[in-house]
């Protein structure tokens, strides 16, 4: 299996003179079958990187609709094993870049390497981390080389400049460019301190820096991309996949990305 990362698909989508789009779903909401077909649904409509997001029993960077959708995942019986299958169901059958998005705990307890080698074998792109910051995180910067895995840790508009160049010296893939402070969602305009965020993820040497939390709308991501390399959607999407279906997450998928939205069965 051909491996497809996210720095490929930013730097394919940048040379189509647009941002990379990236859209987030929990992995097994509302079960393992659908959470597949949802994701496949964002690559054939535009979703360049797709953040498959483990569920967790404290998700504390969540907001409301994210925690409610992981708390019925858990609740219907996913289990952290069960990300392999849906990262490979996904690779086997699109072209997108493929992340999982976890807190470290699940990793930890699955044993880093074991966990490292799996997500490879099942055609993973890399991990954000958003809980991991680079000093306490040797373990998986070692397993990430030895898979050949992207490294994707978070900065914000609180982080120092110190912080900024040591996230930046410690990822590979992107830099997950958090635009505001607290919890994620989906809100009606983008925190402003986004591109403050991003200009310094840059100034640091980071060839690709792209921003999470708030968006929700194609505005949005026409916005954030005149000056990031990439925009995340997720909360948004989880709202369509809860409220409609696959179908729905398909249409929000061709809105945000300018297309034509396709239909799936």
């Amino acid at each position: 299996m051909t491996r497809v990362t996210s720095a490929q698909k930013i730097a394919a989508a940048r040379a189509e003179g647009r941002p990379a789009l990236i859209g987030y779903l929990p992995a097994g909401f509302p079960d393992v079958p659908t959470s597949i077909e949802a994701a496949v649904a964002l690559a054939e409509n535009g979703v360049d990187i797709i953040e498959i997001g483990i569920p967790y029993s404290d998700p504390v960077m969540d907001g409301e609709v994210i925690q409610a959708a992981t708390v019925q995942a858990l609740a219907n019986g996913f289990r952290v094993a069960d990300v392999f299958e849906i990262v490979r169901g996904i690779t086997s059958r699109t072209d997108a870049a493929v992340m999982v998005m976890t807190y470290w705990n699940p990793v930890l307890r699955m044993g880093v390497d074991e966990f490292a080698r799996r997500f490879a074998q099942a055609g993973g792109s890399g991990l954000i981390t958003p809980d991991l910051v680079p000093e306490e995180a040797a373990e998986w910067i070692e397993a990430s080389e030895k898979h050949e895995l992207e490294r994707v840790f978070l900065i914000a508009p609180s982080s120092t400049a110190q912080r900024v160049q040591r996230t930046v010296d410690a990822s590979s893939g992107f830099i997950y460019c958090v635009s505001l402070m607290g919890v994620t969602g989906a809100r009606a305009e983008v925190s402003s301190a986004a591109q403050a965020v991003v200009d310094a993820a840059h100034a640091a040497g980071a060839e690709n820096a792209c921003v999470g939390l708030g968006v929700s709308r194609r505005e949005h991501v026409q916005e954030i991309g005149a000056y990031a390399d990439g925009v995340i959607v997720g909360t948004a999407l989880v709202a369509a996949l809860r409220d409609g279906g696959v179908a729905a997450v398909a249409a929000l998928a061709a809105e945000l990305s300018g297309a034509a939205a396709k239909e799936h069965a």
